[in-house]
C-alpha cells in the first residue's frame, strides 16, 4: 500500500521521502553506536546542542507563543529522545525500539480524545487491538536484548512524542524546521540538569575521552542527518503534497530499523519478533489507510 500512496508523488519528491525515513529508520543503529561511549543522557544533551548551534542564528523564530516552544522542546528533548537514549543504551535492541515507538500514533489519538473530546473512530479500534497485540508479544518475550524496563522506557518516549504532537497542533502552520531548532534550546536546561545528576562530570570526562570519531560522527548524524535534513526535507514535501501522499511512508521506519539493527548491530529476528512487527504495522495501516479508502 506504500508503494502506491508513494507512487503519486513525482519520482525526485518519492527518492526523497524514502531518504528521509531510511535516515530516520537507521538512526536507531546510530544512537547505538554514539552510546558506546557517550552517557545516554549527555547524548541527548550534545544532539540538541548541535540541533540548536549555529542554525538558530539563520532561521527566525517561529511565530509560536514562548511557552509552546517551551513545552514542544521539554516533551521532545527530555521526554521522546532522552528515554528513547535510555532505553537503547543496554535494555532494548535497537530494531525493536524503532517500532515500538511508533505506538506515539495511538498515544497521539488518545491525548486528543482527552484534551479535545475527540471521540474513538470504529476504525481505530481494531488499529489499537492489533498494535496492542504485537506490544504483547514483544511483552511476552523480554529478556535477552529486550527487557521490561526497556520497553517501558520506549512506550514512555512514545507518550512524551505523542504529547509533543499535541502541542504542535496547538501551533497551528509553522515552519517545522524553524520550530524544532528553537525549541531545542528549551531541551537543553532539562538534559543538562538530569545528566549532571544523573551520570555526572566523571562520566561526561570518561565518555568524552573514549569517544572516537565515529561516535562523534554518530553525534553530528544525530543533529544534522536525523534532525535538521529530516525535518527540512519532510516538511518540504509536507508543503508541497498532501499529508495523505507522504505520511505512507513513515510507515518504512521502522522496516529501515529492524533491517538495519540486523545488519550492522546482528540483531536478531526471530519468528516472535516479525510477528510483533507485522502486528504493530498493520495497526498503523488500519489507522492510515482506513479513513482514505472510506
Amino acid at each position: 500500500m506504500t508503494a502506491a500512496w508513494s507512487a503519486r508523488l513525482p519520482a525526485r519528491h518519492a527518492w526523497l521521502a524514502l531518504a528521509v525515513v531510511a535516515v530516520w529508520g537507521t538512526n536507531f543503529v546510530v544512537i547505538k553506536l554514539a552510546l558506546a561511549a557517550l552517557p545516554p543522557l549527555f547524548l541527548a544533551l550534545l544532539r540538541f546542542t548541535l540541533a540548536l548551534l549555529p542554525a538558530v542564528l539563520f532561521l527566525p523564530r517561529p511565530a509560536v507563543p514562548w511557552r509552546l516552544l517551551a513545552t514542544y522542546g521539554v516533551l521532545i528533548g527530555a521526554g521522546q529522545f532522552g528515554l528513547l537514549y535510555l532505553a537503547i543504551d543496554g535494555r532494548i535492541a535497537p530494531g525493536l525500539a524503532s517500532l515500538v515507538v511508533q505506538t506515539q500514533v495511538f498515544f497521539t489519538i488518545t491525548l486528543a480524545m482527552a484534551a479535545d473530546g475527540e471521540r474513538m473512530r470504529a476504525y481505530q479500534w481494531p488499529a489499537l487491538a492489533l498494535a496492542t497485540a504485537g506490544i504483547a508479544v514483544i511483552a511476552a518475550h523480554t529478556g535477552g536484548d529486550t527487557t521490561v524496563p526497556g520497553l517501558l522506557l520506549v512506550l514512555m518516549a512514545a507518550l512524551a512524542w505523542a504529547g509533543g504532537n499535541q502541542v504542535a497542533r496547538r501551533m497551528g502552520r509553522v515552519d517545522m524546521l524553524a520550530m524544532v531548532v528553537w525549541s531545542s534550546a528549551f531541551a537543553l536546561p532539562p538534559l543538562l540538569a538530569l545528566s549532571w545528576w544523573f551520570e555526572g562530570p566523571a562520566r561526561w570526562a570518561a565518555g568524552l575521552s573514549a569517544a572516537t570519531p565515529g561516535v562523534w560522527a554518530a553525534v553530528v548524524w544525530q543533529a544534522l542527518g536525523n534532525t535538521l535534513f529530516g525535518y527540512a526535507a519532510w516538511g518540504w514535501l509536507l508543503a508541497r503534497h498532501p499529508a495523505a501522499t507522504v505520511a505512507p511512508m513513515a510507515l518504512l521506519v521502522p522496516v529501515f530499523g529492524m533491517a538495519a539493527s540486523a545488519w550492522w548491530l546482528g540483531e536478531g529476528l526471530p519468528a516472535w519478533k516479525l510477528g510483533a512487527a507485522a502486528l504493530v504495522l498493520a495497526g498503523l495501516a488500519v489507522n492510515l489507510f482506513a479513513p482514505r479508502r472510506a
